[in-house]
């Protein structure tokens, strides 16, 4: 099999701990007899939703580079617990990989009853991109700040609502932990998907939530939402006025929707060191650095080791908030 010409790696900190890869020229070659057949990427999103958009610019990117198709496998089902389990239980050959998010890996055990145990069955290879959400009000709350939205909402104990996409979603997570570092009562209402409760929010039957940052953006341009704050440690470009949360009252809030590459445990480390190699000199390639962006994200990188702690530190914090806030998936 032919040399192919590889980036040697670095990385630089950024605020926020996030990770940008940076790269240097040097060369490396596939393991022997590795790829010789088609690799699977693993979603637990449904097409156009979630993890596929990132499994999707990935797999692209891996058949062009390895010369052997890519094919992403969409198994939604319980938080990305479907997939996940697939993931788990697939031959650790390199073949099978997973395109995982925070919610599969850091929320689901603390969640659900899942048929995995991240420490033994999953791999952790790096950690992809993230994606901050808009903390969004109805029109009609006159807070204009998280600020004053956190002093009208203690002036009212129990009498706003707020939406989310399910029980046990980012959307719900990030409003609870919200609600345990301000102090304040707000009403759940979940909804099958994001789609329902952007337009319950829009409408004003209910009056705040914390919004995927795309489908936010037209609604506050036009008017029809206020955005008070963004979810990350970072303002994003997207929104490049509003601040972050941690910033405009809450100190160190900070929650965030990431995408990363997973495989079986027990993948010969040769076949991860190859893909790990692979996917940080993807994300060096402009387009699909564009490409993450444009959809309000940051493209992160780390090792192995880096991307396992920080699983490890948000199934923590994650762990906690569904514990004080009493939260059981259906």
């Amino acid at each position: 099999m032919h040399m192919l010409k590889r980036p040697a790696l670095m990385f630089v900190a950024l605020s926020g701990g996030a990770l940008i890869v940076a790269a240097a020229s040097a060369a490396s070659a596939p393991p022997p007899g590795y790829p010789t057949k088609p690799l699977r990427l693993v979603t637990g999103s449904a097409p156009g939703g979630g993890s596929d958009f990132v499994a999707r610019i990935l797999s692209e990117r891996l058949r062009e580079r390895l010369g052997h198709p890519a094919l992403v496998d969409n198994r939604p089902g319980g938080g990305g617990t479907v997939g996940t389990d697939i993931v788990a239980k697939a031959t650790p050959d390199g073949y099978t990989m997973l395109i995982s998010t925070g919610s599969a890996v850091a929320v689901n055990p603390a969640l659900r009853k899942v048929p995995y145990d991240v420490q033994k069955d999953l791999l952790p290879v790096s950690q992809i991109s993230q994606v901050a959400f808009a903390l969004a009000v109805n029109p009609g709350v006159p807070a204009k700040s998280v600020a004053e939205f956190i002093q009208f909402a203690k002036s009212r104990p129990g009498k706003l609502s707020y939406a989310s996409s399910g029980i046990g979603a980012a959307s719900h997570l990030s409003m609870e932990l919200f609600k345990n570092l301000a102090g304040v009562d707000v009403v759940h209402v979940p909804y099958k998907g994001s789609g329902p409760a952007a337009l319950d929010l829009i409408s004003g039957q209910v009056q705040v939530a914390f919004n995927n940052l795309i489908p936010t953006l037209p609604h506050v341009r036009s008017g029809r939402l206020r955005a008070l704050g963004v979810s990350g440690l970072k303002r994003t470009p997207v929104l490049p006025d509003v601040p972050t949360v941690a910033e405009s009252g809450l100190p160190g809030y900070e929650s965030l929707q990431w995408y990363g590459l997973i495989l079986p445990a027990r993948t010969p480390q040769t076949v991860v060191t190859f893909l790990y190699r692979e996917l940080m000199a993807i994300l060096q390639e402009p387009q699909v650095r564009t490409r993450l962006t444009e959809e309000g994200g940051e493209v992160v990188g780390g090792t192995p080791e880096q991307f396992s702690a920080y699983i490890r530190t948000e199934t923590a914090k994650w762990s906690k908030v569904i514990k004080a806030a009493n939260i059981r998936a259906d």
